[in-house]
């Protein structure tokens, strides 16, 4: 809600009424004969008036105050703002297999595991995006649904937070399964655009689906898949279950995974590099958002109008009741 004038100069003349003002408080003119006692002239009459006509004179001002205020025309207005957002369904498939453990990123100038790096740049890319449905699929040798497609954001970031490997019992690296999970419920949803950015280290080895055969499948129902294979070829697992440095990363599957459904590749060996690869999908995936304003306004001016009828009233009321002593 805001207050304005329609006609604003006419505000302008205001001050001119200053002057009048003063002249309300001009002293009468005083008696002209000196007598050296004044007890015998008590009764011939009333004390001349000090202000004569003084205050129906300053309600004329305020009158005059009031119309001018009222031919500038205040106003009250109310804006009302229908947003509508034609938002993007996004899941994000988050691998949490052991590999994901392995330290070979950097977050705040320390050294992280993978997962955190992920877990890191994937909640700023939630909150970047709040007029998106968003849902999270975890997955090693199998796929875990940790939350299905919300617009409750901070819920969202809470289940993000508790990722960790581990979480799913079945090992492995099932990227078809995930890509199917993913694509099932988007496939429930009616949207825009239904996009599944994939976050992996590994090659898929489990799982009955291959990646390739869930990329077509999900082709065909119009989802879009974005890829990033996350990490470095000389990260290392030293807890016994990866002695020796692997390359894990099948990125011609990747890569066709993206190309069938016309998303993008991405190979990310730094945090910097992961924020600018969620930077670039952001980009890529725009929301439309629709805003109709309506500005209901109200004229305020009647009221001041009615105010200076009624102080115009009350002065000539008072000067008809009581006239200031004729000159």
């Amino acid at each position: 809600m805001t207050f304005t004038f329609a006609d604003p100069l006419w505000l302008l003349t205001l001050p001119l009424l200053i002057p009048l003002f003063f002249l309300s408080r001009r002293i009468g003119t005083p008696s002209s004969i000196t007598y050296s006692s004044l007890s015998i002239l008590v009764g011939l009459g009333e004390k001349p008036k000090r202000y004569p006509g003084s205050f129906s004179l300053a309600l004329m001002i305020l009158a005059l105050a009031c119309a001018i205020t009222a031919i500038a025309r205040p106003q009250r207005q109310n804006q009302y703002t229908d947003r509508q957002a034609s938002g993007v369904d996004i899941i994000l498939a988050i691998d949490i297999s052991y590999s994901m453990e392995i330290v070979d990123f950097k977050l705040n100038h320390r050294s992280v595991q993978r997962i955190d790096a992920a877990k890191s740049t994937a909640e700023q890319f939630l909150r970047q995006r709040p007029n998106d449905r968003l849902g999270i699929i975890a997955f090693s040798g199998r796929p875990y649904v940790t939350s299905p497609i919300t617009l409750e954001h901070d819920w969202l970031v809470e289940q993000l937070r508790e990722l960790r490997p581990g979480l799913v019992q079945e090992q492995g690296t099932a990227i078809g399964s995930a890509i199917a999970a993913a694509t099932t419920r988007l496939n429930e949803r009616e949207s825009k655009s239904k996009v599944i950015v994939l976050i992996t280290d590994g090659s898929n080895n489990s799982g009955r689906l291959a990646p390739l055969e869930a990329a077509k499948h999900a082709a065909k129902l119009g989802v879009k898949i974005y890829t990033i294979a996350i990490g470095t070829e000389e990260g290392r697992l030293y807890n016994g279950r990866q002695p020796y440095p692997q390359k894990e990363f099948d990125t011609q599957t990747l890569e066709e995974i993206a190309s069938i459904t016309q998303g993008e590749y991405y190979r990310v060996r730094s945090t910097d590099k992961l924020r600018e690869t969620f930077q670039s999908i952001d980009q890529l995936e725009k929301t439309d958002i629709k805003r109709h304003s309506v500005v209901a306004t109200t004229e305020l001016f009647p009221w001041c109008a009615a105010a200076a009828l009624l102080f115009t009233l009350l002065a000539l009321t008072i000067q008809s009741i009581n006239p200031p002593p004729a000159p």
